[in-house]
């Protein structure tokens, strides 16, 4: 059985593991959606402005796949460890590339039906307006500068216990969050926070989604900055 082949049985069976325990996938599915109802929605000058509205909806979509990325992957990946189970499958001739890619395309799927209900409410409450290609380049965006978060979720998976691993998560997506600018935009920040901020790569992911959503140019910073870390959390 080739690597792929194994990986999408992997794929089949870390979904069906999710889908066992409901509140776990209505968690993943409406976690975006109600932050963005909590944060975004009440912003009246944000909500009836098309670009700012478009630049809050691209924040949370980055915010769905990093959320994603950081639970889904490393709380799933240090409770698997911790079972006598994952022992067993290393010791079978199957390539380990494969559990690990079966989780992560466990994950985009999650995140995909995720970002759904967010731009369908974004698209009735707000008056974003985002051309079809636009759009599309804009969440294939958003799940390519996902992989440096998807890549700490499985530092994180591979280096924690499960109970640390949900403090260690917790606290990574609130700081990224935050100090990404996906909660409030940079441009209220201080000085400093803002130039603080251009160095984590969710504030870059950010950049470069809304560039997209927005048919503008990515600064050249947050693509640099993105490749870097990808390199980096990869190594």
């Amino acid at each position: 059985m080739s690597t792929l082949t194994l990986a999408a049985v992997h794929t089949k069976y870390n979904l069906l593991e999710t889908m066992r325990v409901p509140i776990a996938v209505i968690g993943s599915l409406v976690f975006p959606t109600l932050a963005f109802c909590l944060f975004v929605l009440p912003q009246r000058m944000v909500v009836d402005e098309p670009d700012f509205a478009t630049a809050a909806i691209a924040s949370m979509v980055v915010f769905a796949f990093m959320s994603a990325s950081l639970f889904s992957i490393g709380l799933d990946m240090a409770e698997q460890r911790s079972k006598p189970w994952w022992p067993y499958l290393r010791t079978l001739p199957g390539s380990p590339a494969a559990r690990l890619i079966g989780l992560m395309s466990a994950t985009l799927i999650i995140s995909i039906l995720a970002m759904i209900p967010l731009l369908i409410v974004g698209g009735i409450f707000t008056s974003a307006a985002v051309q079809p290609g636009e759009l599309f380049a804009a969440i294939g965006l958003a799940i390519l500068t996902a992989v440096p978060s998807a890549l700490l979720g499985t530092i994180i998976g591979t280096t924690a216990g499960p109970k640390a691993a949900i403090a260690i998560t917790q606290v990574a997506m609130f700081l990224l969050a935050f100090g990404g600018g996906l909660f409030l935009p940079p441009i209220l920040f201080p000085e400093w926070l803002d130039l603080a901020s251009k160095f984590l790569w969710v504030r870059e992911a950010r950049e470069i989604v809304i560039a997209a959503a927005l048919g503008q140019s990515a600064p050249l910073w947050a693509v640099v900055g993105i490749l870097a870390w990808t390199l980096v959390l990869g190594a």
